[in-house]
């Protein structure tokens, strides 16, 4: 079930001999479905898809120019963006798998440490003595500090790293849909401005 809130994002892109080598990178001497996006592509990729929520759907619209004479290069290109983003992706969980374990290590320190002041340090001191109250009342601030830094992390920090993960999938599942003439394309602005 779709919210409310879900819309779609389209990547536009334009296929023509002067638009192609654009996307990406000239100092990447790869055969063109190996190679590296160009940064400004990266950057223009990133800034479209910015605002992708959880229930956006993305797809990618690419006119190619020329009668569809280009047509064959639709397919080294969108292989070409999807690998960069798996590979983003993977980058991505291996952070996240490495936020969660560095946290998850400072969390169990944290409640040896809170162990030893709960457990150990009020033995030093006897129940009849006058600081016994105080010290006891300092170990609790002192384990609420202690402790509070990993939950914290572990309960508010974890969502940006879905977030990315999931957005980096929904564009290498995007689907494409190509235009081959101007009058696709109007046309398909009309019907698509009609329906928002």
């Amino acid at each position: 079930m779709r919210k409310a809130s879900s819309r779609k994002i389209s990547i536009y892109l334009r296929i023509d001999a002067n638009s192609i080598n654009n996307y990406f990178n000239p100092h990447d001497p790869a055969r063109l479905d190996k190679r590296q996006l160009s940064q400004e592509f990266k950057d223009y990729l990133d800034t479209t898809v910015a605002s992708a929520g959880r229930y956006t759907e993305i797809d990618f619209k690419v006119f190619c120019c020329e009668n569809g004479t280009m047509r064959f290069m639709v397919d080294p290109l969108i292989k070409t963006i999807r690998r960069h983003y798996y590979v983003l992706q993977k980058i991505k969980q291996h952070e996240f798998y490495k936020f969660k374990k560095k946290n998850y290590i400072l969390l169990c320190v944290s409640f040896l440490v809170v162990m030893f002041c709960q457990g150990i340090l009020p033995l030093l001191f006897g129940q009849d003595h006058r600081i016994h109250s105080m010290f006891s009342n300092a170990i609790d601030v002192f384990s609420w500090v202690v402790l509070w830094k990993p939950i914290e992390r572990l309960i508010f920090y974890w969502n940006p790293f879905l977030k990315d993960i999931l957005l980096y999938k929904k564009i290498q599942l995007a689907k494409i849909k190509i235009v081959e003439n101007e009058e696709d394309l109007i046309n398909y602005h009309m019907e698509h401005f009609d329906a928002a």
